[in-house]
């Protein structure tokens, strides 16, 4: 599943979602991870809903967001595009977001992680 980070570098989540110039987007697995690209924030929007909306689109195909900070209509825009956003609160590396990622992944991730790994479709009966 596709994963964006909020991120200056690359190597760690430091930005706040509404900020951040580029989403850097892994594709991430229990038994692997590889960065697939870097998406840029759109940011020329005339209003903030239009900015959030641009924002929520680049990220659309991601099962996951995580980000320092993220403000409420931000949120409620990715959870309506079924993207569960995750606030680190402080500055993270990306590598240690992986692998925690994938620790759970190899054991039994909560039902929204189930259906996010296998395309929003499986495992809803679960719940």
């Amino acid at each position: 599943m596709k994963i964006a980070f909020t991120s200056s570098t690359g190597e760690a989540v430091d930005q706040h979602f509404g900020m951040a110039s580029a989403f850097y987007v892994w594709e991430v697995g229990p038994d692997r991870a590889e960065l697939v690209g870097k998406v840029s924030a759109i940011t020329s929007a005339a209003d903030e809903e239009d900015r959030i909306a641009a924002r929520a689109a680049a990220v659309a195909d991601c099962a996951i967001v995580y980000t320092v900070q993220i403000g409420g209509p931000a949120a409620a825009k990715l959870v309506s595009r079924r993207i569960h956003p995750m606030k680190t609160q402080a500055e993270v590396p990306i590598g240690d977001l992986v692998a925690r990622l994938q620790e759970v992944l190899k054991g039994n991730p909560p039902p929204w992680l189930r259906r996010a790994m296998n395309g929003g479709v499986a495992a809803a009966a679960e719940e």
